[in-house]
């Protein structure tokens, strides 16, 4: 189980994300709030938990990716 970060940047394509999957859900949060910072596109943001092994962690304020 992990959790994926997802963005909303228009009003018409509705929920979109990418492939990192984070092991928690403070994580994928994090990584969300450094996004919106950078982006200045981004309506709304959520985290969704599903059903994929984590692919990343969040170490010193960035994405790292997990060794598998």
């Amino acid at each position: 189980m992990g959790y994926k970060p997802e963005v909303i940047t228009d009003n018409i394509s509705g929920w979109a994300g990418n492939s990192l999957v984070f092991p928690t859900e403070d994580e994928a949060q994090s990584y969300l709030k450094d996004l919106a910072r950078r982006w200045t596109i981004v309506r709304d943001t959520r985290v969704v938990e599903v059903d994929e092994e984590p692919n990343y962690k969040w170490v010193n304020g960035g994405p790292e990716r997990i060794a598998t």
